[in-house]
């Protein structure tokens, strides 16, 4: 679809042709919105063929099913500006990653590890720290310092009590942004918050386990304005870098840029005498954590290759 078709144009193409963006797909249907409705769509089995399998963004053409009610097949997928791996979701502009400040306790190497994913897939990446009415203002403090210098744009909100929430929703203005995040960390009470209304299923933190319960089962696109879309995704307990090699890390984490004067290059930034980074971090230019989190993904990744 052209640069000049908005979201949920609807032009035909032809005799039963209509282009339209996949908001939602589940169990193999596929849900297609036009500016004549939401379509239920089947893939054609070329995709199969080709390997390729829609996703929630795709623009895309659909055949419309004569005598049936806003029923089609989906017939080709336009050109993707980008794919994201982890939530699979197709032409985004930004990444928005909500973490819980506690309640569940925030684990920052899966943090920085969605930062890293998403930098390395060229989109802008913008923190949401929730629950900021259920600790104190050291805690807030902490994580701010700490990620200042990473080149996301941070914000702390409190769902709960509907603060914050609007500054963030300047940010997301006019774009389409993947939502991402631990489950428990308040994601869709964030998204209720910007939609002002209490649109998507929230669920309690399970004290055995101590993490959220999953309350979003698929990847939908949400319309929040006339121009601007989130798209809800799945939470998870883990996350996984793809395609991302070691010696590549560095490069993602900012604060790393202004030191680079290492006695050996390359340098790993781990273990080797001379190194500008681990002096940089030892005097506190850089976050001792934010290092720390980089050493730990870096060994994580350089063991992965062995195997």
């Amino acid at each position: 679809m052209g640069d000049d078709q908005p979201y949920g144009s609807k032009l035909y193409c032809g005799r039963g042709l209509m282009q339209g963006r996949i908001i939602k797909g589940v169990g193999g249907f596929y849900y297609v919105h036009t500016g004549d409705g939401i379509y239920t769509c089947k893939a054609k089995g070329l995709f199969r063929l080709d390997r390729m399998k829609p996703l929630v963004g795709d623009e895309v053409e659909m055949d419309v099913i004569p005598g049936e009610e806003m029923v089609g097949n989906i017939t080709k997928i336009y050109d993707r500006r980008n794919v994201l791996i982890r939530p699979n979701v197709a032409n985004v502009d930004q990444a928005l990653i909500i973490f819980a400040l506690t309640h569940p306790e925030p684990n920052f190497v899966t943090l920085d590890k969605m930062i890293l994913q998403y930098k390395a897939q060229g989109l802008p990446v913008l923190i949401c720290f929730n629950k900021e009415d259920l600790t104190d203002d050291a805690a807030v403090r902490a994580v701010s310092s700490d990620y200042a210098s990473s080149g996301c744009s941070l914000f702390i909100t409190s769902a709960k009590e509907r603060e914050g929430t609007d500054e963030l929703a300047d940010a997301l203005a006019g774009y389409t942004t993947a939502v991402a995040g631990p489950s428990g960390a308040g994601k869709s009470s964030i998204i209720n918050c910007l939609l002002h209304e209490d649109k998507m299923l929230t669920g309690n933190i399970s004290e055995k386990l101590a993490r959220g319960k999953h309350t979003t089962r698929h990847s939908e696109i949400i319309p929040i304005a006339s121009d601007t879309y989130i798209i809800d995704t799945p939470g998870f307990g883990s996350f996984d870098l793809y395609d991302i090699k070691a010696e590549d890390l560095s490069g993602y984490y900012e604060e790393f840029t202004d030191h680079t004067a290492c006695r050996f290059m390359p340098c790993s930034h781990t273990h080797e005498p001379g190194c500008a980074v681990k002096a940089a971090m030892e005097c506190g230019d850089i976050p001792r954590s934010r290092y720390d989190n980089y050493v730990y993904i870096y060994n994580e990744q350089s063991q992965a290759r062995r195997y």
